[in-house]
């Protein structure tokens, strides 16, 4: 794997964690060829329940490079067809962050734009540093968006706010991003991960078959009918009350102790 990615898994948490530190973790072509590795990988791992996405030092993620931009080296190819084809390979990773069948939990320190916006987007959940910034940022560097931010921003706070967002590239607090949507949790800055690895081996631990299916749900919710959505959970369901799970979790409850989920 490449250093421009690196990853740990310990107690059903993987850790993805981009390496440019010096350039504010602003994406390569070796990083986003390694997150095009590990997420298909990591989705097929039984021994993974969730995969936390985040950033090395002081910033999550600000996009593309701009220095590659500026050098005109930042995509593949020499036609405006295979360029765009080399774009659109990359940003798979964005898709598999969305409809992987584990949980995904972004996990944001200092600037989340453009590109990494869309990254941290694209997962879950965002749990933010109180030091969190995000921008769409593609506005002041004359592009019009990639990595699926557009669809997951107006899935979020609705296209009106969406189309400000990415029209004025403002920058959105921490705060603000929490009061917006954007993101499901602040915590101060000094206890990120610890919050964030908190809430994942939570969920590392709780029912995976049950999260695989409510994950399938709400995409499908996303683009899907009132009828799309009844057929599909009552399908979902009826498979979860199937599982070694829910028979775990229904004798605990008559017990009245905590279920030891298995994943199965």
């Amino acid at each position: 794997m490449s250093q421009d990615l690196l990853e740990v898994v310990k107690d059903g948490v993987a850790v993805l964690t981009l390496n440019r530190p010096d350039r504010l973790n602003a994406m390569s072509g070796p990083m986003l060829d390694a997150m095009l590795e590990a997420l298909p990988r990591l989705a097929d791992d039984g021994d993974v329940g969730v995969v936390v996405l985040t950033g090395a030092g002081r910033g999550f993620c600000a996009g593309g490079d701009v220095k590659a931009m500026a050098e005109g080296r930042e995509f593949g190819g020499t036609t405006l067809e295979e360029k765009a084809q080399a774009l659109r390979s990359s940003m798979e990773v964005s898709r598999w962050l969305h409809e992987m069948p584990k949980v995904t939990i972004a996990m944001v320190r200092g600037a989340a734009a453009g590109a990494g916006l869309s990254l941290a987007l694209a997962c879950d959940l965002r749990v933010a540093s109180d030091t969190a910034r995000f921008a769409t940022a593609f506005a002041r560097v004359g592009y019009s968006g990639d990595f699926g931010g557009s669809w997951y921003l107006t899935q979020l706070v609705g296209s009106a706010k969406a189309r400000e967002l990415y029209y004025t590239a403002d920058i959105v607090d921490a705060p603000q991003a929490l009061a917006l949507g954007i993101v499901n949790r602040v915590v101060p800055d000094a206890r990120l991960e610890d919050e964030t690895l908190a809430l994942a081996g939570r969920l590392a631990r709780g029912p995976r078959v049950a999260y695989r299916y409510m994950k399938r749900n709400f995409n499908a919710a996303e683009s899907g009918t009132l009828k799309d959505s009844l057929d599909l959970e009552a399908w979902h369901h009826t498979r979860c009350g199937m599982t070694e799970d829910h028979r775990e979790a229904a004798k605990a409850f008559v017990e009245k102790r905590e279920p030891v989920f298995k994943g199965r």
